[in-house]
């Protein structure tokens, strides 16, 4: 009797054991294996784009025999385009494209950086609302206005901000078809003659 209940004893111990490896061997890692912490996931903030401001100017259907751009660069100069080398041209957000009007809205401008900005509206204008509008901007805004090449330019520059940025508009009507420029901190020489150059080749 003893001795079967030693040999039931030693069988029970020997068990024991033997779950308590499986055990072991059910928690511990694979040989070669290295446990690794869950990566966290870091990303640099990307600049939230806003429209950029855009003056108001009487844009409606008009009788002209002057066709709008196709694109924004090809109404600008090699000279011009090769100084706005690096600044994105309508980036998404920014405002820039076809309004439902048919004006072409050309935005150079970064969404990381907010105060410069160059923006040109080239759209169909009817004389008479764009003649009062010009006037007005004269008379009541202290524009320079002028008749050059058969049409009627008004344009002004002033400091704004604490950064004491150039910032200005020029406005150029001719036949029908309004060229509209507000820009800050970014205003190429003889931006907005060499897109009356190209809408009006023949001077």
């Amino acid at each position: 009797m003893t001795d079967r209940r030693s040999l039931l004893a030693r069988a029970l111990a020997v068990a024991g054991v033997g779950a308590a490896l499986v055990m072991v061997t059910a928690c511990a890692p694979e040989p070669g294996s290295t446990a690794s912490p869950t990566a966290s996931v870091s990303s640099t903030p990307t600049p939230t784009a806003t429209p950029v401001p855009i003056a108001d100017f009487p844009y409606a259907p008009s009788t002209s025999t002057t066709a709008l751009p196709q694109d924004c660069e090809s109404i600008l100069s090699d000279d011009i385009l090769a100084s706005l080398q690096g600044i994105p041209l309508n980036a998404p957000g920014m405002g820039g494209g076809i309004r439902p009007d048919s004006s072409r809205v050309c935005v150079w401008a970064d969404p990381g950086a907010s105060m410069t900005r160059l923006v040109t509206v080239v759209g169909y204008a009817p004389e008479r609302a764009s003649r009062d509008a010009l006037y007005l901007l004269g008379v009541d805004e202290g524009y320079l206005c002028y008749e050059p090449d058969e049409g009627v330019r008004c344009e002004k520059t002033w400091e704004e901000g604490t950064l004491g940025l150039t910032q200005g508009r020029t406005v150029y009507w001719r036949d029908g078809v309004a060229v509209d420029t507000q820009y800050s901190n970014l205003a190429p020489q003889g931006y907005t003659t060499a897109i009356v150059d190209a809408l009006w080749p023949n001077g």
